[in-house]
């Protein structure tokens, strides 16, 4: 099990992701609409992963992907993106991210991918 801070601007989205990770048997930490929260909660929750939406007000997901890395170089980062950039995938992992998922996001997959990257 694996505890899990949720980052999307999208309220339907941040709902969606904790029932499907919950549903996993995973426990959502925390959930955040923007970057600063996000950074809050990162710090104070100590998650062991992230799930983080590119595309949000204020801060894009590389901005926020930065600051995590420079907080905790180790850290466990699955970006989401609906954009259909690939670009913005190979700039996640560049930056550190663990695997870049595209939106519409599939239960099966979300959880496969969590499993992946808790154990790698």
């Amino acid at each position: 099990m694996a505890k899990i801070l949720i980052v999307d601007d999208s309220a339907f989205a941040r709902n969606t992701l904790s029932r499907i990770v919950e549903h996993g048997g995973h426990e959502v930490v925390g959930r955040a609409e923007n970057g600063s929260e996000a950074m809050a909660l990162f710090k104070s929750r100590n998650p062991e992963l992230v799930t983080l939406d590119y595309l949000m007000e204020g801060q894009n997901g590389d901005d926020v992907l930065d600051e995590i890395m420079q907080h905790d170089s180790s850290a466990k980062v699955i970006m989401i993106s609906g954009s259909g950039d690939h670009a913005i995938g190979a700039r996640a992992l560049e930056g550190g991210a663990k695997f870049f998922l595209e939106k519409p996001l599939v239960f099966r997959d979300i959880l496969k991918v969590i499993d992946q990257v808790m154990v790698a």
